[in-house]
């Protein structure tokens, strides 16, 4: 009998849990795009379901007065972590880098952040919650990396320091 319990514990810590998965019918509400514009800046970035049911997270980056970012965002209500160890994004890049950001309560003002590069093709990107680190309007903050219970807030955030089109394609955000 202990067999099939170490079995069971094993399979069970291996399950995913869905944070969003577009699809044609999903309810955007709750995600909210904020570009460098809350700072003066003149990015604009737009957040839509497309015919095939995937979310586009998609516009361009200005420099103008000091801007430079878009972002979107979800917040998502209290999400515990479980024995979860890593968030997996299933999407389609355009050769860019991005960034994954989450708060573990939504109030706060800094996020934990991980970057990451998009290949053009659709691809898994695994970010270990561990290795997310807190910062603060571009700067790392001197506060240990993500390690609480929950996260209520996720967000995707463009700023390459450089003017730009962008366009990602979002399936499905989960932690696995």
């Amino acid at each position: 009998m202990v067999p099939v319990l170490i079995l069971m514990i094993f399979f069970s810590s291996m399950t995913s849990q869905l944070i969003f998965d577009f699809t044609k019918g999903s309810d955007l509400q709750k995600w909210v795009v904020v570009d460098d514009i809350v700072m003066g800046g003149r990015s604009l970035g737009n957040f839509s379901l497309n015919e095939d049911g995937h979310g586009v997270f998609e516009g361009e980056i200005s420099l103008e007065n000091n801007g430079g970012f878009s972002s979107v965002r979800y917040r998502s209500g209290k999400i515990e972590v479980n024995d979860h160890t890593k968030v997996v994004l299933r999407l389609k890049g355009d050769g860019k880098k991005y960034q994954f950001r989450l708060k573990a309560d939504a109030a706060d003002a800094y996020s934990y952040v991980a970057s990451f590069q998009t290949s053009g093709e659709w691809q898994e990107i695994e970010i270990p919650l561990k290795d997310m680190y807190p910062s603060f309007r571009g700067r790392r903050l001197e506060q240990p990396n993500f390690s609480a219970a929950h996260f209520e807030e996720i967000a995707i955030l463009i700023g390459n320091k450089k003017k730009e089109k962008f366009k990602l394609f979002l399936d499905k955000i989960e932690l696995r």
